[in-house]
């Protein structure tokens, strides 16, 4: 029997790794306590998506364990042993505003939690893939010190410079950076999974993602910029757009094509592998361009402010360099681009809206 455990399972990358590798091996387990709702209050409750999984999913099993708990997650993988061929690791507090809340909760679940998981897969299942998603926060502000220059509607590295062909890649450097507090615990857990890689020998790979989207998101002001966006652009909810005159850059990839990455990865693994993830040059936008195409898209005017303070550890311009990952993978290439992903979203936030309003 093949066993696949996915951490955060009702979360909008864990739950895509659901339904994309249930059809791959024998067994899914999930594993996710509804923490989103902690996080972000009842509008954010992933309950949803942990019924929906449970109903589609047949060989789908969930566990409400707090990966915080050693015991718990122990239980689950001794349950299983040799059996768990790949570990998903998507369970994360992912906001920087509520980490500067809270430090302590944030550490204990990115970095301790990410510490109990590689221990469990080091103890239970060794020769297991461990694939995480960490985070483009672990290379702090540094990339608010290119050479930028103000557009129209974005934000722009000059052309003369290396990031503009393709973007960001992994040799930018993580330290001497403000991080803020959520990107220094990702960073803790980062380098925990590297060196699990390197230092014991184990199958390990570090996905930092850009922003990570798609039609399942339980999107938030504090997390989850796009669905957050079209979520208030069916509502008419107010949408505050934060510092840098609304141009700030983001590579946007959608779930699907992230999760396709860790299926790559898992079947021709590294050992402690780092790799920028996002949607690159192929699927970017500005907030200006997101805003514009949720206009579109909705047929409706948005209600939107904006605020001159930036949040803390933003960055300005990012587009992610995924040529390591195509060298290292040429089957992969990106499914979904900004369109596709805003159009999805919005389709199925308005089926789910339109059942609350009528269920």
């Amino acid at each position: 029997m093949k066993v696949c455990i996915i951490t955060g399972s009702s979360g909008l990358i864990g739950s895509e790794s659901v339904a994309f590798f249930a059809s791959k091996f024998d067994k899914i387990i999930g594993i996710d306590n509804n923490m989103r709702a902690v996080f972000f209050g009842q509008d954010a409750s992933t309950e949803w998506n942990t019924i929906r999984l449970k109903e589609n999913i047949k060989n789908f099993e969930h566990y409400s364990a707090d990966i915080r708990n050693m015991e718990a997650v122990e239980s689950i993988f001794a349950k299983y042993k040799s059996s768990i061929s790949l570990i998903v690791h998507t369970a994360a507090q992912p906001s920087h505003d509520w980490a500067a809340r809270e430090p302590i909760t944030d550490f204990t679940v990115n970095a301790n939690g990410t510490l109990n998981l590689l221990e469990a897969t080091r103890l239970h299942c060794p020769e297991a893939v461990f694939i995480f998603t960490s985070t483009n926060k672990v290379y702090g502000d540094t990339p608010n010190f290119l050479p930028l220059i103000e557009n129209e509607h974005r934000w722009e590295i000059a052309e003369s410079h290396p990031y503009f062909k393709e973007g960001i890649d992994e040799n930018m450097s993580i330290d001497h950076t403000k991080h803020s507090l959520f990107g220094a615990s990702k960073v803790a857990a980062d380098v925990l999974v590297q060196e699990y890689g390197r230092y014991f020998g184990m199958n390990t790979g570090v996905f930092r993602g850009g922003c990570l989207t798609g039609p399942n998101h339980s999107g938030t002001q504090l997390h989850g910029f796009l669905s957050y966006l079209m979520k208030c652009a069916i509502t008419g909810d107010k949408y505050t757009v934060f510092g840098y005159k609304g141009k700030q850059v983001r590579d946007n990839i959608h779930s699907w094509d992230l999760v396709n990455m860790f299926w790559f990865f898992y079947q021709n693994p590294q050992q402690g592998e780092v790799y920028n993830a996002g949607g690159g040059r192929f699927s970017n936008c500005s907030m200006a361009e997101a805003i514009t195409l949720c206009q579109e898209i909705t047929g409706k005017e948005m209600n939107y402010a904006y605020s001159e303070t930036n949040r803390i550890g933003d960055h300005i311009w990012w587009i992610s360099d995924l040529s390591k990952f195509r060298n290292h993978y040429p089957g992969w290439s990106w499914k979904y681009d900004i369109r596709d992903i805003l159009s999805q979203i919005h389709k199925n936030m308005s089926a789910r809206q339109h059942v609350t309003q009528t269920g």
